[in-house]
């Protein structure tokens, strides 16, 4: 989790810095063949050299980017889980519990999907 110190350091609220770490964590813990690191100034998972997941906070929420397959594909489960979404992330609102099941199915269908990428994103 080193690699995300300066990252949550620089979270004013508390409590979103706290639930960001967590889920982070939780994500090391869960899959820890994933590479963390920050990329454009975000914190985000990649495997065998390839974007899986990413985060950024907002004021509202904790941006989720699965990239705009797993949006596509997880849809309805974000929506039924109470989640805003765009065509390229996920807003957790801060007043919103997590849904860890659904981050955990958006992070394996990303590595399964994207197990023979070569590229950073999806073409």
């Amino acid at each position: 989790m080193d690699v995300f110190k300066e990252y949550l350091a620089n979270i004013d609220h508390t409590e979103h810095r706290a639930r960001t770490e967590k889920v982070l964590v939780w994500i090391t813990k869960e899959f820890p063949n994933l590479m963390p690191a920050i990329k454009w100034n975000q914190p985000m998972f990649t495997d065998h050299g390839t974007f899986i997941i990413g985060f950024s906070v907002s004021k509202n929420h904790l941006a989720v980017s699965p990239e705009r397959a797993g949006i596509i594909h997880f849809s309805d489960d974000i929506v039924q889980a109470g989640y805003e979404h765009t065509k390229q992330l996920v807003r957790i609102p801060w007043d919103r519990p997590v849904d860890f099941s659904l981050l955990k199915k958006m992070i394996e269908f990303n590595m399964v999907d994207k197990a023979d990428c070569s590229t950073f994103w999806r073409k």
